[in-house]
C-alpha cells in the first residue's frame, strides 16, 4: 500500500511559490496604486523606484505600502522591469505624500510625481576618470614636474585638471607625466555637486536681541523633535542670520537642511550670505536650473552628499536622506501656494513633513501671515520677536501723499511731493525705489472714438500694452499680438489711448522729469533669470539711480544705497473681493518699503493713495503692526474666515458656457444636507474665460474643526461625472479668489 504521507509531502515540495505582488504608484492621476509582479531575483521594497510597464509604454514608478484591496488574478500581472540603483523614499516620504494627496484630494500618483521629477538621477552618476602616483619617475625632472609629483605622491587620486590647477602647471605637464607612466588611470566618484558647508567657519557676530533670539533657536534645533517657531522680525532685523544658527547646529548633529524661498532665482544676495557664514553655497533648487543640474541636485540630496538646499515650493518633495530641519523664509508669501495640478501651500505642508518625521520648522516673515500669528497666538507656535533693526539701523519714515489734495500734472502719476524727494534723493547720489505692481505699460488700451477695448480672445481679461517690446498681452494666458496702429473696430487711426499706468510708464514718466539719471525697470517678463539677477547685483553696486519695480523688489533684496521708497498706487491691492486683500497689501508695502535704510542710512518712504483713512494705511504710516493684526483677526474671526474656519473652492470649467455652468449646478445639488458646512454659488468666476475655458466657482465653508475632505468628497461622487471637455479643480485652503 502506498504511504500517503510521503506522497503528500512531495506534492508540497513540487507546487510552484505563489508571485510576489507589490503596489507600485504611477506617476498619473490614477486613484490607487497599480499591483505588479516581482520577478525572481529581484530584491524591493516599499520605496523603491522601479521601471513598469504600462499600456504599451514604459513609465516609473515606485513601489508603495500594502494598500490591502481585492487581490488580482496572477495571469493577469505584469513583471517589474527594472529596480533602479538609487535609495528608496523613506517611509516618512511615503507617508508625507500619502498624507498630502488625502489632504488635497489629489490623486496619489500625482502627488508622488512630484518626488519623482529627475528620471535621469535615478541611476548612478557614472565614474569619472582620474589620476595616481605609480611609482613612476619620469625621464626628466623640470620644475613644473616637480611640483606635481610634489602633491601626487602622497598615493591619493586626482582628476586631470584638479592636479593641475593644484599643482599650478598646464594640463600638458600632466598629459606628458601620464605618458611616461608616471600616473595609473583610475576611476573616481564624481565630486558633490556644492562643497560640504562647514557648521563653524565663522563665528556668529550676532549680539543683543538677536544673540537671545539665535540661542533659542539653537536650543530648539538641539532638542531635534517637532516644533514651529516663527521668527517675527522688522526688515533687516537679523532674522537671516539668527535662523543660520540653527542651520549650523542641525548641521553639526549630521542632518540635512532645507530652506524654503519664494522667489530662490532670483536671491543671489541670500545666496552669498549663506556662503560667508557657512563657506560653500547651498546647493539650489527652482525651475530655472540645468535639467543635468536638477538631475545632481535630486541624487546627491537622496544620497546625503548634499547637506543644504535652497529652493523653491517644489523642493519640499526632495527625497532627503536625513531633513533634520525647514526654514520657510518670507513664509507669508503667496509664492508659497501652487496652483497647478496638485494644489499645495508649502509653508503648510513644510509642518506636515515636519510633524510626520519628528524634526523642528522654521517661520521666517516681518511680516507674518494673520494664520501664523494666530497660531504662535493660541500656543502652537512658538514665536522669537525682533523689534528692531540690526546694529541699530533706524526704519524708514513712512508719510501718506492723499492723491486728493497733491495730485499729479496731467497724463502724469508722480505726485508732486513724491517728484521732489526723488530729485534730493539724486542730489544725495543715493538712490530711490517706485513701486507698482503692474507689469507693462498700460493694463487697458481703448479707442477714443468708438470706445473699443481690446480684450484677450481667449480670456476675460484685458491685453496689457508692453511697449517695450512693442505688444499688447494677456497676463493670463500668454496671448500677443504687435501692438495696433488703428482701432480694429472703427479704422480710425492715432486715437487708441493707454489708461492707467504700468511699470514702463511710470519709466517714462521718470525720465522726462529726470533725464540725467539712470533707471532701471525690475519686472518679471523683462529678460530671463540671469539678467534680473545681473540687474539686481547692479542696483546693489549702486549702478542705478531710479529703480522702478513690481512685487520682485520686494523679495528681501539688499540695496545699501537705497533710502527712498515710493509707492505709486498704493490702494491697488485693497480694490478686490479677496477676504485676504488687506492682509496682503499690508505685508507688500511693509515689505517693499523696508528695502530702504537698510545699512543705517536716513531714509523714507512715501505712499500715494486716495484712501488715507484706510486702517492698512494708517497701521503702516504709524509703524502699528499690533493694532493692523488685532483688527484683521477679529474681523476673521468673526466671519468664521480662516484660520477661524475652513474654506474650499471649486473651479468648474469647460468648452462652453452652458456645459460648465450645469455642471456645477448639479455639483452643488449633489452637496450632502444638513450639518455645519455650507456651500455657496455657483457663480461665474471673476476670470470666467481662461485660455478659451469658461470657469464657474463654488466655495464650501465650514467651521475650523470640520471634515471638509470627506464632504467634498461624497459630493463629487454624487455628483455628475467629468467629461473629456469638463475638469473639475478642488483647491483646500485656496488663496486666490480669481
Amino acid at each position: 500500500m502506498k504511504d500517503d504521507s510521503t506522497s503528500l509531502f512531495a506534492n508540497l515540495i513540487e507546487a510552484p511559490e505563489p508571485a510576489r505582488v507589490v503596489p507600485v504608484l504611477v506617476p498619473m492621476p490614477a486613484p490607487v496604486a497599480y499591483s505588479y509582479r516581482v520577478p525572481d531575483g529581484m530584491a524591493v521594497e516599499p520605496g523603491s523606484i522601479v521601471q513598469i510597464p504600462l499600456g504599451s509604454r514604459k513609465v516609473v514608478g515606485v513601489v508603495w505600502d500594502d494598500q490591502g484591496g481585492n487581490p488580482v488574478d496572477e495571469k493577469k500581472l505584469r513583471p517589474l522591469e527594472k529596480v533602479f540603483d538609487c535609495p528608496p523614499l523613506s517611509r516618512e516620504m511615503r507617508m508625507f505624500l500619502d498624507w498630502v494627496a488625502a489632504y488635497t484630494l489629489s490623486p496619489p500618483g500625482l502627488v508622488a510625481r512630484m518626488a519623482l521629477r529627475a528620471p535621469a538621477a535615478f541611476d548612478p552618476e557614472p565614474m569619472i576618470e582620474g589620476l595616481r602616483f605609480s611609482g613612476q619617475t619620469p625621464e626628466k625632472l623640470t620644475a613644473s614636474r616637480k611640483k606635481v609629483l610634489d602633491l601626487s605622491q602622497d598615493g591619493l587620486s586626482w582628476t586631470r585638471s584638479g592636479l593641475a590647477h593644484a599643482a599650478g602647471v598646464s594640463l600638458s605637464v600632466v598629459d606628458g607625466l601620464s605618458k611616461q607612466g608616471v600616473f595609473e588611470t583610475v576611476f573616481l566618484p564624481p565630486p558633490p555637486l556644492v562643497a560640504a558647508p562647514d557648521p563653524d567657519y565663522i563665528a556668529s557676530r550676532l549680539a543683543g536681541e538677536q544673540q537671545e533670539a539665535a540661542d533659542t533657536i539653537i536650543e530648539t534645533a538641539i532638542d531635534d523633535r517637532f516644533s514651529v517657531t516663527l521668527i517675527d522680525g522688522v526688515t533687516g532685523s537679523g532674522k537671516t542670520e539668527v535662523y543660520f544658527e540653527a542651520i549650523a547646529e542641525t548641521l553639526r548633529r549630521g542632518k540635512q537642511v532645507l530652506i524654503l524661498l519664494p522667489e530662490i532665482a532670483l536671491t543671489a544676495d541670500f545666496l552669498e550670505r549663506f556662503q560667508d557664514r557657512f563657506g560653500s553655497k547651498p546647493a539650489e533648487w527652482h525651475s530655472e536650473l540645468a535639467t543635468k543640474t536638477r538631475e545632481k541636485v535630486w541624487r546627491q540630496t537622496a544620497t546625503g552628499d548634499v547637506r543644504v538646499v535652497a529652493g523653491a515650493r517644489s523642493a519640499l518633495f526632495l527625497p532627503f536622506e536625513d531633513l533634520g530641519l525647514i526654514i520657510v523664509d518670507e513664509e507669508h508669501d503667496p509664492a508659497y501656494k501652487q496652483e497647478d495640478r496638485v494644489f499645495y501651500n508649502a509653508r503648510d505642508m513644510a509642518v506636515v513633513r515636519a510633524r510626520i518625521a519628528g524634526f523642528p520648522v522654521i517661520l521666517v516673515s516681518a511680516t507674518p501671515s494673520v494664520e501664523s500669528q494666530v497660531n504662535s497666538q493660541q500656543g502652537r507656535y512658538s514665536r522669537i520677536h525682533l523689534p528692531t533693526r540690526f546694529a541699530d539701523a533706524a526704519l524708514p519714515d513712512l508719510h501718506l501723499v492723499d492723491m486728493r489734495r497733491h495730485a499729479p500734472e496731467r497724463g502724469g502719476f508722480l505726485s508732486p511731493i513724491l517728484l521732489r524727494a526723488v530729485g534730493k534723493t539724486l542730489e544725495k547720489k543715493e538712490q530711490s525705489l517706485l513701486f507698482l505692481n503692474r507689469r507693462g505699460y498700460a493694463p487697458l488700451t481703448l479707442c477714443r472714438v468708438c470706445g473699443h477695448r481690446f480684450q484677450c480672445p481667449q480670456c476675460s481679461s484685458w491685453l496689457v500694452e508692453h511697449r517695450f517690446r512693442g505688444q499688447i498681452q494677456c497676463h493670463q494666458c500668454g496671448y500677443a499680438e504687435r501692438t495696433p496702429e488703428a482701432c480694429p473696430e472703427c479704422g480710425t487711426f492715432d486715437h487708441l489711448v493707454a489708461c492707467g499706468p504700468g511699470v514702463e510708464r511710470i519709466a517714462e514718466e521718470v525720465e522726462r522729469h529726470f533725464p540725467d539719471a539712470r533707471t532701471l525697470v525690475l519686472s518679471s517678463d523683462i529678460g530671463g533669470v540671469k539678467r534680473l539677477r545681473l540687474e539686481f547685483e547692479a542696483v546693489a553696486k549702486g549702478e542705478a539711480d531710479i529703480v522702478i519695480g513690481t512685487q520682485l523688489v520686494a523679495k528681501g533684496h539688499n540695496f545699501p544705497l537705497m533710502t527712498l521708497v515710493g509707492i505709486i498706487d498704493a490702494d491697488i491691492g485693497l480694490a478686490n473681493g479677496d477676504p485676504r486683500a488687506a492682509e496682503r497689501t499690508y505685508q507688500l508695502l511693509s515689505q517693499v518699503t523696508g528695502r530702504a535704510g537698510r545699512t543705517g542710512r536716513k531714509s523714507h518712504g512715501l505712499l500715494q493713495t486716495f484712501q488715507p483713512q484706510h486702517p492698512v494705511m494708517q497701521a503702516l504710516v504709524l509703524g502699528d503692526a499690533e493694532a493692523f493684526y488685532d483688527r484683521e483677526i477679529g474681523e476673521r474671526e468673526r466671519g468664521q474666515l480662516p484660520p477661524f474656519g475652513r474654506l474650499a473652492s471649486i473651479i468648474v470649467s469647460a468648452d462652453n458656457r452652458i456645459d460648465a455652468e450645469g455642471h456645477a449646478r448639479q455639483l452643488r445639488q449633489a452637496a450632502p444636507v444638513g450639518g455645519s458646512i455650507s456651500v455657496l454659488g455657483p457663480a461665474e468666476a471673476p476670470l470666467a474665460l481662461i485660455r478659451g475655458r469658461y470657469r464657474f466657482r463654488l466655495l464650501v465653508h465650514g467651521p475650523r474643526q470640520s471634515d471638509l475632505q470627506s464632504f467634498l468628497k461624497a459630493m463629487l461622487e454624487r455628483g455628475p461625472k467629468e467629461r473629456r471637455s469638463l475638469h473639475v479643480q478642488v483647491d483646500i485652503d485656496p488663496q486666490s479668489f480669481l
